[in-house]
């Protein structure tokens, strides 16, 4: 999936039913709905890619210093690029 795709897909009521849910976790904070993506991610806390999507997410909010431990828990570290950046990279990672 592209960047494009996806951000049409942010014209829908709910995420499509072809998304995986590390997309519907990127599709509900793009939408705004911090809350419901974070769930996705703590729902699957210890799993590398939810990890990820967990310090986007705190990245996204602007707290660093949580962002910082989940992104050492994905076993990486924050990119240097913007989170417009970091989206695009994540789309294309989980498509």
């Amino acid at each position: 999936m592209t960047d494009i795709e996806f951000k049409r897909s942010l014209q829908l009521k709910v995420p499509p039913a072809t998304f995986s849910e590390l997309q519907c976790g990127l599709w509900y904070a793009a939408k705004g709905d911090w809350e419901a993506a974070h769930n996705i991610a703590q729902d699957h806390e210890g799993t590398k890619d939810f990890d990820r999507l967990h310090a986007y997410l705190h990245r996204v909010e602007g707290d660093e210093w949580n962002a910082n431990y989940w992104y050492r828990r994905a076993g990486t570290s924050m990119p240097s690029g913007t989170i417009e950046e970091e989206l695009k990279m994540l789309i294309q990672q989980w498509s």
